[in-house]
């Protein structure tokens, strides 16, 4: 099946691609179930022009306290909250 392109990647949009994993700082549960601040590891689902999803393996939560059901957390493009995976030294 051929690649479509629905529009143009602007620098911000080729930034990350659906498939990538990523690392967003938000408010998340640790493997104990508390709840904490910090980088998590998540897998971009979708690609807008302004807004990235990140879905993850774990509850995360919004800023305002709210759990997000179905763990999938919406982070404009150009936030400095959200990166690229980076790689563990051995």
């Amino acid at each position: 099946m051929p690649h479509i392109r629905l529009k143009a990647e602007g620098p911000e949009q080729a930034r990350f691609r659906v498939g990538d994993k990523v690392e967003v700082y938000c408010d998340h549960e640790n493997r104990k179930g508390e709840r904490v601040r910090g980088w998590i590891q998540g897998v971009v689902v979708h690609i807008d022009g302004k807004m990235v999803a990140v879905q993850f393996n774990v509850p995360v939560y919004l800023t305002n306290g709210w759990m997000i059901p179905d763990k999938i957390l919406w982070c404009p493009v150009n936030s400095p909250h959200i990166r690229p995976v980076r790689k563990r030294r051995a």
